[in-house]
């Protein structure tokens, strides 16, 4: 069985209860699945769970590369020149990230507003990316976008290979039956 969740912000990837945060439980009742992989309190986006633990294994592992693409709102206006090196690598210091696909995006279609919504500076604007990486390292991309000088405000992971969001209200899930992966 394979589950596919809208993650919202601020929901903590357990079922087991959390003393601040919302977790898993409060919104999957379905019993005996775990997630594959994990995503930050303050990330949104697709989480994958399964009760097949093979597959969770090869969904999270890293040396299986599956392609996760991200949506990344970004502080200011960013060229593609000032992206340069995701494409290439970036030293993040205790790694050198593997080469990116980037590009700037419009603002997705059917975007769920965020509770509590991002920082807005009117000075400031932002820019919406498209970010596609193999790894996946703790912070990955908001440490990716820090570094050339354009911090994440908010981060959705949208899809896992061919598994996405798409169609997926904000906090809830959809059991898929394909096991592509």
């Amino acid at each position: 069985m394979i589950i596919l969740f809208n993650k919202p912000f601020n929901v903590v990837c357990q079922f087991s209860p959390h003393e601040k945060h919302p977790t898993l439980k409060d919104f999957i009742d379905i019993p005996n699945v775990y997630a594959a992989g994990r995503l930050d309190t303050d990330s949104e986006g697709l989480l994958i769970l399964t009760d097949d633990g093979a597959l969770q294994h090869r969904l999270s592992h890293p040396k299986h590369k599956e392609i996760k693409t991200y949506w990344v709102q970004v502080e200011g206006v960013p060229t593609m020149e000032n992206l340069q090196p995701l494409l290439t690598g970036v030293d993040l210091g205790d790694f050198i990230t593997q080469p990116a696909k980037v590009r700037i995006m419009d603002v997705p279609a059917n975007l769920w507003s965020r509770t509590p919504p991002i920082r807005e500076r009117k000075a400031i604007p932002t820019t919406w990316l498209e970010v596609k990486i193999a790894e996946g390292k703790n912070r990955q991309v908001r440490r990716m976008t820090a570094k050339v000088g354009f911090p994440t405000l908010r981060l959705i992971r949208y899809a896992i290979g061919d598994y996405s969001i798409e169609h997926i209200p904000l906090g809830q899930c959809r059991e898929v039956v394909n096991t592509s992966l």
